[in-house]
């Protein structure tokens, strides 16, 4: 049985191999396991984590909070999305730079969200089951998120985008542009007990 591997982006988050056996009874998967992502200097706690269930051509993204944000590690149970993180972190030399991966319930792959991301994914088929496991309390008030089709990130989505299918919601998103304006990540800093405003002050809520 193969061991859970992290293969680390270029941009930040890593790819996790999960560890994944089969035989005449079915099959075993391992999604997550603390000890091995410490190993890799991955520090990742659980603290919620929930189902959505998309069919073909729904995107949903590109999502963050601003204050304390999560890290997520998104696997698929069923199905197969292309699943995309954007940094957002203003001190990073990749800042508003995209990746995209295909994850499915036959690559036994899941991808490692960082914190100061947007994330988000396009249903590549009917009835995609993903799973979210979040590091990080959900923080309502600054739940917030970027436009999937904005113009400076530019994610190319690999279907037809005049067949995508995307929430009231998700099209009232802020742009790139805004973001870079208006918001910051608040993060804590646990050692010394006080907030640490990422290069810009303000935290902006977006419109829903």
């Amino acid at each position: 049985m193969a061991k859970i591997t992290l293969t680390p982006l270029d941009i930040g988050g890593y790819i996790i191999d999960m560890m994944f056996s089969d035989d005449n009874r079915g099959c075993f998967t391992k999604l997550f396991e603390q000890n091995i992502f410490a190993e890799q200097g991955v520090e990742f706690h659980v603290s919620e984590s929930f189902v959505s269930r998309s069919d073909k051509n729904v995107v949903r993204g590109m999502h963050f909070q601003t204050f304390h944000p999560q890290a997520k590690l998104v696997s698929v149970i069923s199905g197969k999305i292309f699943d995309v993180i954007v940094d957002l972190r203003k001190e990073s030399g990749t800042y508003g730079q995209w990746r995209g991966v295909y994850l499915s319930s036959e690559n036994h792959k899941s991808l490692l969200v960082p914190k100061g991301f947007a994330h988000g994914f396009l249903s590549l088929c009917d009835n995609s089951m993903v799973l979210y496991q979040c590091d990080g309390a959900y923080d309502a008030k600054t739940d917030a998120g970027v436009r999937f089709d904005d113009k400076d990130i530019a994610i190319e989505w690999p279907t037809d985008t005049s067949k995508l299918i995307v929430g009231k919601r998700d099209r009232g998103l802020m742009t790139f542009e805004r973001f870079d304006k208006d918001q910051s990540f608040i993060y804590e800093d646990k050692e010394n007990s006080r907030l640490i405003e990422s290069e810009r002050g303000g935290v902006l809520k977006c419109s829903k």
